[in-house]
């Protein structure tokens, strides 16, 4: 055999040829090195992200538009100036609506068009009625500048609580937290399908995604009801609202599954947690928050479910359409897509592969 020969094949003992550069890249492809290097990037970026997002939602919350409702806006000097004084200790945030009486600015508050309402026509007492259900943290806000501003200008300011959240959760953290439950174990739930329930077909997953989602929003509202008594849920409506949460927050990770594959977990959790969970509204209500998150937050799964449920539980009667339309878009454009990519799905071609 001529030399040449014995040294490309490798026979008796002769070197191989070192790999090139495309095969070196190839089988750094199908290291399980290069993906874990990737995660070890992702993650340290991913924390500062998220660091920073609930720092710079949560850390020091300003006013920047609060809608409040004035009864009799042309009404006493004092009143003039007690509501002048309000705008200077709130840096210019309050939008103000005047209202030609108490009744029609009480239907605002019940309509969730204003936080608060300040009664200007006494001359020396100004009566401010905030609305904790409205916002706890705008309430907090107010409460705490009045009495500053009516003793700067000379007038008397009487506080009332017109609609405080119920007693169970003061700070009206209970539907924060148990919108975020339903969103973070719904993409979480259909991960979890994904790892141990590979050979689901697309509409088979499609079921399990509602079964989980019907039972896990039942847990959810049966807890913070039944068994904390946190607060008191209109069961039937919360449940469903939750459960119409947590599939949209599944099938929106399924969605990527199909579009993007492996990686599928960065985009969920950044719109989902990210940004969605700042933004929501729920641990700081959105008039505190940057303006852009208060924007964002009402046209993401998590913020839309806290406004639903939150109008459920305080403002029966007075249901908004838009956070349903939102959660049920975001459901409807997710599973339209994984229906449309399905055949990128490996449980679709596992059925295909048990099918030849």
């Amino acid at each position: 055999m001529p030399e040449s020969e014995a040294h490309d094949t490798g026979g008796h003992g002769a070197h191989r040829r070192p790999p090139t550069r495309a095969e070196r890249w190839q089988a750094a492809r199908r290291s399980p090195f290069l993906p874990a290097t990737v995660l070890v990037f992702i993650i340290a970026v991913v924390a500062g992200l998220f660091a920073w997002s609930y720092t710079y939602a949560f850390s020091d919350p300003v006013p920047h538009r609060v809608p409040v409702a004035v009864v009799a806006p042309h009404g006493t000097a004092r009143g003039a100036a007690f509501l002048a004084g309000m705008e200077k200790a709130l840096n210019a945030s309050l939008d103000v609506h005047g209202y030609p009486d108490y009744a029609q600015a009480r239907n605002a508050v019940e309509e969730q068009t204003v936080f608060a309402i300040f009664d200007v026509r006494q001359e020396r007492t100004v009566t401010m009625d905030v609305s904790s259900a409205s916002g706890a943290s705008v309430a907090q806000v107010l409460e705490q500048a009045a009495p500053v501003v009516g003793q700067k200008v000379g007038t008397d300011v009487t506080v009332r609580d017109i609609k405080p959240n119920q007693r169970g959760d003061p700070r009206g953290l209970a539907i924060f937290y148990i919108a975020l439950a339903a969103v973070v174990l719904g993409f979480v739930g259909a991960i979890q399908m994904n790892v141990h329930a590979k050979e689901l077909t697309p509409g088979q997953r499609i079921v399990f995604t509602v079964a989980y989602s019907l039972l896990g929003a039942f847990t959810i509202a049966a807890v913070v009801d039944w068994l904390l008594h946190a607060v008191d849920l209109p069961f039937v409506s919360a449940w469903l609202t939750l459960a119409l949460t947590m599939f949209a927050a599944g099938m929106v990770f399924l969605m990527f599954a199909v579009l993007i594959g492996r990686w599928a977990i960065i985009p969920t959790w950044g719109l989902m947690v990210l940004i969605g969970n700042p933004s929501s509204g729920g641990a700081v209500s959105w008039p505190l928050l940057p303006p852009l998150l208060g924007a964002v937050g009402r046209w993401l799964p998590t913020g839309a479910a806290i406004s639903a449920i939150h109008t459920e539980v305080y403002f029966t009667g007075r249901l908004h359409a838009f956070p349903f339309l939102v959660l049920a878009g975001w459901a409807l454009v997710a599973s339209t897509v994984f229906w449309l990519f399905k055949h990128r799905h490996p449980g679709y071609r596992s059925a295909v592969e048990r099918s030849e």
